[in-house]
């Protein structure tokens, strides 16, 4: 599988949670690292998904957000402790390439933001994902 996303992450369904329209999959990726991702009823049916299974979450870079802080209660369901493993300047945006579990999580920011923030390589920063933001894949 080839796509544009920057981040293609291999986990394994631990839990469907499904609800009247939505259902909430809970992917562990590894490391102790848990994603949760909202997608239809229909999406779950047609791409027949079970717990126990291994799917990937695909994410786009500029759908992750950084945080120097750990934001606390949120209404964003994927709040994850990761660490800064490289920074690239741009004169638009920069790319952060965050250590995650076992796996890594690119983010696209604005330049600002960058310098705003004084990310540096070994940092801790929060990766904040929303659930709807998350594509599934067999």
């Amino acid at each position: 599988m080839k796509t544009s996303a920057r981040n293609e992450l291999k986990g394994t369904i631990s839990e469907i949670k499904k609800g009247q329209i939505n259902s909430e999959i809970v992917l562990n990726i590894g490391g102790g690292t848990v994603l949760k991702a909202v997608i239809t009823n229909d999406s779950v049916d047609d791409m027949q998904l079970s717990v126990g299974e291994s799917i990937y979450a695909i994410i786009k870079a500029p759908f992750v957000m950084v945080s120097k802080e750990n934001p606390g209660k949120i209404s964003t369901r994927n709040v994850i402790e990761t660490k800064v493993l490289e920074v690239k300047n741009g004169i638009v945006s920069g790319e952060l390439k965050l250590a995650m579990g076992d796996q890594t999580l690119t983010a696209v920011i604005t330049e600002d933001a960058v310098e705003d923030l004084g990310f540096n390589v070994g940092d801790k920063v929060y990766a904040l994902i929303k659930a709807n933001f998350i594509i599934l894949a067999k």
